[in-house]
């Protein structure tokens, strides 16, 4: 059943013109402020409109992530592709359906009831007409509000959700990516990037550099450097040598400890959510505090853009998650009207969060300006996308419940202490862009105010437990006082408040004899909450039969993401000998209406993965000021070879909206971890990532 409310999008973009577009001939371009990260959004939201139009997604163009074109619906994050902007889509591709069978009834001279449309073709009683999109489409009139023409097809009419990837091709014998971009007269750039982000430059021999071979020209500003070559290889080689040849000061306090320093941080508090007393209930009480380190996105390629400025006007294409937002930021910088830049969203190597392609839309453009009408690729370094990219902020969380004589927890307190997830660009009035905070006039981030609760949080997302507790208290604390550079990872605090709260639940269910599963059940009110558990306990089933202890473990974990989107549990089972061996997990998800279901499994399946190397291996080295890493060696992920059995099970409702389902396995993943290290070893590691000399320290 589609939403009663119309999708929040359409607040914003309100006409179908802003989302479908119809050529003289009949081709239908689907408009999409939601671009495409490798998660297989284009494919689902134009199965949508496909559904509606009663034709297959391949006959749809698809357009996403460029200013002026495509609706501006934000960043792409927080899994609302589809549950927004998707449904933003499906509304539209509703009203334009209606919109052709009201212009072809006038033609037919019948009832619109009599007709539907058919692979491109209006059907009259079933039987063919001869009108088809391409001889409506100067009938119709798409500047008309969605909201007044939209009827959603009912779920019973709806597609397969066997929907095929429609970029697969393109991918695997194409060059779609930014970094395989080539256009007349491109030149290359490198940037010089501070070790960190208050290293001042003190010294660089710019006229050696403009005279290393294949230099062009040679940008300053501030500490701002980049290189503009003939060749990348000539880029590349310039950069290295200025690398060696720069100095600079940094005058940064820097803690010895940044995680220590983040828990320990009396910065200002705000109570997110009160309800209940929790300091009066009285019995049993129970407590952990757990922590996550500064973490990398990691994306096999590095971030990149092309720069081009002819005259006044900028054009940049990039992988950015939000076209309009870096358009903003640049206008800041370059202080010229927003008009004036063009900002293209190319596809490049995939990230959830904020990493640093719109700080290399930046460095490019900031290049470009030296080369006038020629456009300068700039492709980060893999020491540049460690050191230079926005990271995954350090978090500490402090879970402490109250359980009664019934055995039922009656308080839970949850207290986040976090470095800020919210310095994407041109939020809180600053560009947030690495090298405008180093120019001569610098243009450094405001403090982050964090993401409200009501839009899903930020630090403290899925910090409010979906438990049925009276009494429950949540604050949360954004540490600025840092000099490293944090912004949005994958699920941002979900994936640190989820380990506390499951681990703690896990730890209170074992103190007092009880199933971890019926605990669990026995504090929840929401009937699809609880099949999800109950579904996983039934896909895992042999992990009731075996027996745990002596490094063999099996553990749980779940969170409805956001408490507003999708529904994930998950069951791990690990075997501890000198290294902790994940053999099995299991997952079951509830997203409501499936619209793609490869994709979805993808989705799920790809962060229990990526959440499995967060919680077992992954720990950015910090070394004064700056990150440290330069390679692979020095930020170890998880291989090939130690990934295990993962199965996923959807649990479909058709008529349910669907929801958001790209974040929603990294939580329960690293709690099901920790647990199930617990269940083979009889000790909670509180600090991630769960490593051989962490769980030493935890059993010694």
């Amino acid at each position: 059943m589609i939403a009663p409310k119309p999708p929040v999008p359409l607040t914003a973009a309100p006409l179908i013109s802003n989302w479908i577009r119809v050529s003289p001939e009949g081709e239908i371009t689907v408009l999409s402020g939601r671009v495409e990260l490798g998660q297989g959004n284009a494919s689902a939201i134009c199965r949508m409109a496909a559904d509606e139009l009663g034709c297959v997604p391949e006959a749809l163009a698809f357009e996403a992530g460029q200013t002026g074109l495509t609706p501006n619906e934000g960043f792409t994050a927080g899994s609302m592709s589809v549950s927004g902007g998707g449904q933003a889509v499906r509304w539209a591709a509703s009203a334009f359906r209606n919109l052709l069978l009201k212009a072809a009834s006038d033609r037919l001279g019948c009832e619109t009831a009599d007709l539907c449309l058919a692979d491109g073709v209006i059907l009259r009683d079933g039987e063919p007409t001869d009108l088809e999109f391409g001889t409506l489409a100067g009938d119709v009139d798409l500047d008309r509000p969605v909201t007044e023409w939209a009827a959603p097809l009912a779920a019973e009419t709806a597609h397969s959700a066997d929907t095929l990837r429609l970029d697969l091709k393109e991918r695997l014998v194409g060059s779609p990516f930014v970094h395989d971009m080539e256009r007349p007269g491109m030149l290359h750039g490198k940037p010089v990037h501070p070790p960190s982000m208050s290293a001042e430059l003190q010294d660089l021999d710019l006229e050696a550099l403009r005279a290393r071979p294949g230099v062009v020209a040679v940008v300053r500003d501030g500490s701002f450097v980049g290189i503009v070559a003939e060749t990348e290889v000539d880029a590349i080689s310039a950069a290295r040598w200025a690398r060696g040849q720069a100095r600079w000061v940094d005058r940064a306090q820097v803690p010895n400890d940044a995680i220590q320093a983040i828990g320990a941080s009396r910065e200002p508090a705000d109570i997110v959510v009160q309800t209940g007393t929790v300091d009066e209930p009285a019995g049993r009480w129970f407590e952990t505090t757990v922590s996550r380190p500064y973490l990398h996105h990691g994306s096999i390629g590095p971030s990149a853009a092309v720069a081009q400025w002819q005259e006044d006007d900028l054009s940049v294409w990039c992988h950015s998650q939000g076209v309009y937002q870096l358009r903003t930021a640049l206008g800041m910088v370059f202080k010229i009207p927003e008009e004036g830049i063009t900002v293209i969203h190319r596809p490049g190597s995939g990230c959830y969060g904020h990493n640093g392609a719109d700080d290399a839309a930046l460095d490019a453009a900031l290049m470009a300006r030296a080369v006038p009408g020629r456009p300068v690729k700039v492709v980060w370094s893999r020491r540049d996308e460690f050191q230079a990219a926005p990271m995954g902020p350090g978090m500490v969380t402090r879970c402490a419940a109250t359980v009664d004589d019934d055995g039922k927890i009656s308080s839970m307190r949850l207290e986040v202490n976090s470095a800020p997830h919210a310095n994407r660009p041109s939020v809180n009035g600053t560009p947030n862009l690495r090298a405008a905070a180093y120019l001569e006039r610098p243009m450094p981030p405001a403090p982050s105010t964090d993401i409200p609760i009501a839009r899903g949080g930020g630090a403290d997302r899925n910090a409010v437990p979906l438990y049925a507790i009276p009494n429950v208290e949540v604050s949360k604390r954004i540490v600025h006082a840092l000099p490293y550079r944090s912004s949005s990872l994958r699920s941002l605090g979900a994936y640190t408040n989820v380990y506390a709260i499951e681990t703690l639940m896990d730890e209170i269910a074992l103190e007092l004899g009880i199933d971890p599963i019926v605990f669990r059940l026995a504090h929840l009110h929401d009937e699809r909450a609880k099949s999800v558990i109950e579904a996983v306990d039934d896909f895992a089933g042999s992990w009731r039969r075996e027996p745990r202890g002596q490094g063999i473990g099996w553990g749980l974990g779940f969170a409805r993401y956001k408490n507003t989107a999708g529904y994930c549990a998950v069951m791990a089972r690990v075997e501890v000998d000198q290294e902790i061996r994940v053999t099995d997990i299991f997952a079951t998800a509830d997203i409501g209406e499936v619209i793609s279901r490869d994709g979805a499994l993808n989705q799920i399946e790809g962060g229990i993965i990526q959440s499995m190397s967060w919680t077992l291996k992954e720990a950015a080295r910090l070394e004064g000021g700056q990150a440290a890493a330069e390679n692979w060696l020095d930020y170890p992920i998880l291989k090939f070879s130690e990934v295990p059995e993962v199965a996923v099970r959807l649990l479909e409702r058709p008529d349910q909206p669907p929801l958001g389902c790209g974040e929603i396995s990294q939580g329960p993943t690293a709690a099901a971890l920790g647990n199930a290290l617990r269940s083979a070893l009889g000790v909670t590691v509180q600090d991630l990532p769960l490593t051989r000399d962490r769980v030493m320290q935890a059993l010694f």
